[in-house]
């Protein structure tokens, strides 16, 4: 997984998902052998030449400049997000000179959420791993999982893993299909800012081998910062609930608070009243 290589698929596939009609680039009543916009007609529509553009295509551009990766994000009508993955891939960050030290959850950040009472929140590392949760949070997600398992780094819950291998959270989430996608674009965004990371490397590697949605939505190349966002949860023991989530980056190297909340004075809310009681 080098950043030179996902940036050509990624490249690819914004191409593949526009047409020249889109851009008012004639197309002639043609049959394209491959879907999408050729390379020669975004290079043309960029203002490059289309070897230089086949070359940043193939990671062999290093030092393109913001001029050039503006105008092909224009024309590729990449979102901020998409936009921020294209510069990330484009200039990978150098590969760090030491393997990095276990995270950890600072004893503040863990006073922090167990004071939210019933209001769940949890705290992800830079990879999705689950550093710490409070009472409400465990209940919500995780009442299968030994709720000490967060503070012991060889054996850390890891949102993303929950996600597509585990029975209990793929029953959980209602809205499953929606959380899944917008679970793989965050995931998609932090590996390319970390593309030579070897643990990331085998978090995604696991997910390949034993999850099939999670191939085939990782092909797709969608990427987007699953910031804010409202679920359903199908609970086994309080039922259905509609929570909002919001995350909260904190200055640790990537790490995030995830708060769940609920309307106020709704059945939702209720329900997470009990889930700590």
């Amino acid at each position: 997984m080098t950043a030179q290589v996902t940036l050509g698929e990624f490249l690819r596939s914004r191409r593949a998902r526009l047409q020249p009609a889109d851009l008012g680039l004639p197309a002639y009543g043609e049959r394209r052998r491959v879907p999408g916009l050729r390379r020669e007609e975004l290079a043309q529509l960029a203002g490059v030449s289309a070897g230089y553009y086949t070359r940043l295509e193939q990671g062999q551009s290093a030092n393109a400049s913001d001029a050039v990766l503006d105008a092909v994000a224009r024309v590729l009508r990449l979102d901020a997000d998409e936009r921020t993955h294209l510069y990330a891939l484009a200039r990978p960050a150098p590969a760090p000179r030491h393997p990095a030290r276990p995270e950890h959850l600072r004893p503040g950040v863990r006073t922090m959420i167990d004071s939210f009472g019933d209001v769940p929140a949890l705290v992800m590392g830079r990879f999705l791993d689950v550093l710490g949760w409070n009472r409400a949070a465990h209940a919500l997600l995780a009442g299968h999982l030994d709720a000490d398992a967060p503070y012991r780094p060889e054996g850390r819950p890891n949102v993303a893993r929950l996600l597509f291998l585990d029975p209990h959270t793929r029953e959980l989430y209602g809205d499953w299909d929606r959380k899944a996608r917008s679970t793989v674009a965050d995931l998609r965004l932090i590996a390319g800012r970390n593309p030579d990371d070897t643990a990331l490397t085998a978090l995604i590697g696991d997910l390949i081998v034993h999850s099939p949605e999670f191939t085939t939505l990782w092909a797709a190349h969608g990427v987007g910062d699953c910031g804010t966002g409202t679920h359903t949860y199908r609970h086994p023991v309080v039922g259905s609930l509609t929570l909002a989530t919001e995350l909260l980056a904190l200055p640790d190297d990537g790490q995030r608070v995830a708060v769940f909340t609920a309307e106020p004075g709704s059945a939702s809310a209720a329900a997470l009243t009990l889930l700590t009681r």
